[in-house]
């Protein structure tokens, strides 16, 4: 009994760290994910394949914003916050998980981290949200100063077809 409990202990503060450690890798210049109700204003945006609409968007530094990505289009899509050497390294990793099967054109596949030969892979980065056809989802973030932000899609070719939107930091 008395060896059970600073064992406990210990795996509480064990677990503890590794959530600190998570929660660090999930850091980003240019700002943080906030819950809806922080947010100041409301942004509808619409997911087409393979296109944003609107095309470009501006908030102020400290806004926080609560997007609201509605996607009309028939494949699946990805609203990901990030500049552009950020979203190359995510695109990387998306094609991963497609190659694996995680992720199909339309939906999200089987989710076995352990297919990509690393169990740490997820989809669950704060400033990235998947939409499947016909479904709406919800990002909020708060802004702060940055320069050469951009909101895509980074699912293998969208990006590259076109499927990006410059966010202005005033």
């Amino acid at each position: 009994m008395a060896l059970r409990t600073p064992l406990l202990l210990a795996g509480c503060l064990l677990a503890l760290s590794f959530e600190a450690v998570a929660d660090a890798a999930h850091t980003y210049g240019f700002g943080h994910a906030a819950t809806a109700s922080q947010a100041t204003r409301t942004v509808e945006v619409t997911l087409q394949d393979i296109s944003f609409s609107p095309t470009s968007l501006d908030v102020k530094a400290g806004e926080t914003v609560r997007f609201v990505l509605i996607n009309k289009g028939r494949l699946l899509h990805e609203f990901n916050l990030g500049d552009a050497a950020m979203h190359a390294e995510h695109q990387k990793e998306m094609l991963q998980m497609q190659a694996s099967g995680m992720l199909t054109s339309t939906g999200m596949g089987k989710m076995d981290h352990s297919a990509m030969g690393h169990g740490a892979m997820k989809h669950d980065d704060p400033n990235s949200v998947l939409v499947e056809p016909g479904k709406t989802a919800e990002l909020t973030w708060t802004f702060t100063k940055a320069t050469g932000l951009e909101f895509a899609c980074n699912l293998p070719g969208h990006y590259q077809a076109g499927m990006v939107g410059k966010l202005n930091v005033e």
